[in-house]
């Protein structure tokens, strides 16, 4: 019978964070639709954490859809396939919008391709069983979720087959799959949860038996109940669980989620793991379902283009290694007031400077803010208020993180535990003094390794 109770009000939350304006109905009630191929494709051999790929394909070769054109042999990596069929190109080098250079397999789309509602029936139609799964062994699950290139698609992109490894000396008994998606703007989950909760659910029970894990929890914040009730109706028969939070800005984080959902708390420096839970994203748990039962790998994924910026938000279904401009272009354009491309969220994505730059199995959404969006304060010296410290909920102190960085003394840095700043930006959007916090934590967090 399933076990789908909401988490008491007020309960299901954490200590500290914010709460800045949501602003996802700008793209929250759009359809998921198909963007039509494009004309090329440059898909990055480095999209995940880990090490990168070589190319396992050569100038001039004919693709087809979802075939291997990258590999890589090390434990934490993951493959990348064709996004379109067609005949690669010479290979080139990106700027990803975190500033890493990486290489790409450029592909020239040619022939027939899968579009509009095939494409969407293919990705997530059809039925999805949630009885019976336990024939597939955990270790052919596993193997499975690694050949179809599967990471992390809440944004972290940490190949997913690494978490699925069994730990006898740290057995999990949770897998909690997060949807709250609590960056503002972005709804990319919220609309796969909406119109596609089946292949999730699915997901999710192939990825508990394959951890190890008896029970799966599904987190949904409190400003998507319609959004809880479409997967508690998918869950029904199971033992999956829907637990609905408090709505609060970075709940999406792992440690915050495992925290308000199961009430345990991850040790600074410590991995889920080490309190016996699995974390995997909506989208991943549909993407898992796909490449078990059907044998896919992960070519496509939704991304929201959305913010006052762009003319018509949309949330798209579209191929890694498509551009940001032609996501944009797509969608109406840029408004005339439009002043700043983010990648990702604005809390914690990166100001796009190169429209030609190629969407990633990361890439959640783009956001464009207007010239009011990003109208700001100057900045100023510190005040001491410990603001920062009041609504970081990692506990840390992220001015000391911030000026140790900024003048580059590491032994204060790792004292503070720089490392172990999951770059939320909540710092940044309390401090009244307009300081960088983020960035210059980011940059530390960079030199660290050099010094």
């Amino acid at each position: 019978m399933s076990a789908m109770t909401d988490t008491l009000p007020g309960s299901g939350t954490f200590a500290r964070g914010v709460h800045p304006p949501e602003r996802k109905g700008l793209s929250g009630p759009k359809a998921i639709e198909v963007l039509p191929t494009p004309k090329q494709v440059a898909i990055p051999l480095l999209q995940h954490t880990g090490a990168p790929c070589e190319p396992a394909v050569k100038p001039r070769d004919a693709v087809a859809l979802g075939q291997v054109i990258g590999t890589s042999q090390a434990f934490i990596s993951a493959p990348v396939h064709a996004s379109v069929a067609g005949v690669a190109q010479m290979g080139s080098v990106a700027t990803l919008p975190n500033g890493r250079h990486v290489k790409t397999v450029p592909i020239k789309a040619e022939g027939e391709q899968l579009e509009g509602e095939a494409l969407l029936a293919d990705v997530f139609g059809g039925d999805w069983p949630t009885q019976g799964l336990h024939t597939h062994e955990p270790k052919a699950i596993a193997q499975a979720v690694r050949d179809a290139g599967i990471v992390g698609l809440g944004g972290a992109a940490f190949p997913t087959s690494v978490k699925f490894a069994r730990n006898e000396a740290k057995p999990v008994d949770v897998l909690l799959v997060n949807g709250c998606e609590c960056e503002p703007y972005l709804t990319a989950d919220y609309r796969l949860m909406m119109e596609y909760p089946a292949p999730i659910v699915t997901g999710a029970l192939l990825a508990a038996h394959a951890a190890g894990a008896k029970r799966v929890v599904i987190a949904i914040e409190d400003n998507k109940r319609d959004a809880a009730e479409k997967v508690r109706a998918a869950a029904g028969g199971t033992h999956v669980e829907v637990a609905v939070l408090h709505t609060k800005y970075p709940m999406g984080g792992e440690r915050q989620t495992i925290l308000a959902a199961l009430k345990r708390e991850v040790p600074t420096g410590g991995l889920p793991l080490d309190v016996g839970v699995v974390v995997i994203n909506v989208g991943t748990a549909a993407a898992v379902a796909r490449a078990v039962l059907r044998g896919k790998p992960l070519t496509h994924r939704v991304v929201s283009v959305t913010g006052a910026g762009v003319r018509e938000p949309k949330n798209l279904l579209v191929p890694v290694g498509v551009s940001y401009g032609e996501l944009i272009d797509f969608c109406g354009g840029l408004t005339d007031d439009a002043a700043r491309i983010v990648a990702g969220g604005p809390m914690m994505g990166f100001t796009l400077a190169d429209l030609s730059t190629p969407v990633t199995k990361g890439t959640s959404g783009v956001t464009v803010l207007t010239r009011d969006d990003v109208r700001r304060a100057e900045q100023t010296n510190c005040v001491r208020c410990g603001r920062c410290v009041d609504v970081c909920p990692l506990r840390l102190v992220p001015t000391k993180m911030a000026m140790a960085a900024k003048f580059r003394d590491w032994e204060l840095a790792k004292r503070y535990h720089l490392q172990a700043c999951c770059e939320c930006g909540c710092c940044g959007y309390a401090c009244p003094a307009s300081i960088p916090l983020v960035q210059l934590i980011r940059l530390g967090k960079a030199q660290i390794p050099k010094e």
